[in-house]
């Protein structure tokens, strides 16, 4: 027997993984300032707890990795309540990478779109 929502759990998964790079830069340039981990987390949950990219943690090598790669600012400040806290900021190359990533994003959508029979605002 199929189990369905071991299936869907990979699924979502695996379209998180592809995701999450673009979804973390279009947060961070929406918002325009900087954020901490946690704060990126709770503002992703936000939307939709249904639809966040996965467990929290996970999202902390896909921040490691933009910053690496120059597309995200990354920088370590103190914090009067705990530990202290890793912000991140867009870069310039990085508003560069999400104006592709986006463009990218809506070709990918509509092939998706057209070949499932989803019909989108565009149509």
């Amino acid at each position: 027997m199929i189990d369905s929502d071991a299936l869907t759990r990979k699924f979502r998964k695996e379209l998180n993984a592809g995701t999450t790079a673009l979804v973390l830069l279009a947060l961070l340039a929406r918002r325009g300032e900087s954020l901490y981990g946690y704060e990126i987390a709770k503002q992703l949950a936000a939307g939709d707890p249904e639809l966040a990219l996965g467990k929290q943690g996970a999202l902390y090598p896909v921040l490691r990795a933009l910053a690496d790669e120059g597309l995200l600012e990354s920088w370590v400040e103190p914090s009067v309540a705990g530990p202290p806290r890793r912000y991140y900021r867009i870069a310039p190359d990085g508003r560069s990478a999400l104006a592709e990533w986006r463009r990218v994003w809506r070709r990918t959508r509509k092939l998706v779109d057209k070949i499932i029979g989803t019909k989108t605002k565009e149509d």
